[in-house]
């Protein structure tokens, strides 16, 4: 895998990163069309939710960009959560304003149940990867995980993901992730959650 540059993400990227996201998801079988199903309005509803994760996860050194930002890959630390208190309390409401309440709903529950599924023991988490889609097929995105586990690697500690969308799997696996179980959602959509044990350099 060809080296991709990477740099830590500030403040100062989170409209970028939303922009990233927004691209990267607009047609992803879990945050495409099933959770956002106006088309018309998907973007543009969409960024609501991804400006809330953008926001929080750029307070840990741990959210690997790109120079440009033409992708993003978002690590949760084991001693750190996706989202502060206070966003998680007011990601639903901010959700039904950009759509409706059924809709916030079942977005929110899509998260219920990816928290209910992680392990128990302390893990980095990658929780958000995405490359806009003006810039795919280049490694980005998988550059920027080797990256990541790179650094994780220097401290001894396993990773976790969840995959919405089957056609990564093989990217995952390719860097030492092995399937761990599968997620069911409500809409029928497949969800494999992903694990890489830890490893040692040197």
């Amino acid at each position: 895998m060809a080296h991709t540059p990477a740099r830590t993400a500030t403040p100062s990227d989170v409209d970028s990163l939303v922009s990233v996201f927004t691209s990267a998801f607009l047609h992803d079988p879990v945050w495409g069309a099933a959770a956002f199903p106006d088309e018309g309005r998907r973007a543009e509803q969409a960024a609501v939710m991804w400006r809330v994760y953008a926001a929080s996860a750029v307070r840990y050194p741990w959210t690997l960009v790109t120079p440009g930002v033409e992708a993003a890959a978002v690590w949760i630390p084991p001693d750190g959560t996706e989202l502060t208190a206070e966003e998680a309390a007011g990601l639903e409401g901010r959700l039904a304003a950009a759509t409706d309440p059924a809709t916030a709903r079942a977005i929110m529950a899509v998260g219920e149940r990816f928290e209910e599924a992680r392990p128990t023991e302390p893990f980095f988490c990658l929780t958000i990867l995405g490359t806009h889609a003006d810039h795919r097929g280049k490694g980005l995105g998988m550059g920027l995980v080797a990256e990541g586990l790179r650094r994780i690697d220097e401290l001894g500690a396993p990773a976790y993901l969840e995959s919405t969308n089957p056609a990564n799997l093989g990217c995952y696996e390719s860097v030492g992730f092995g399937v761990r179980d599968e997620i069911v959602l409500a809409g029928g959509q497949v969800v494999t959650t992903m694990w890489r044990p830890p490893r040692r350099l040197g």
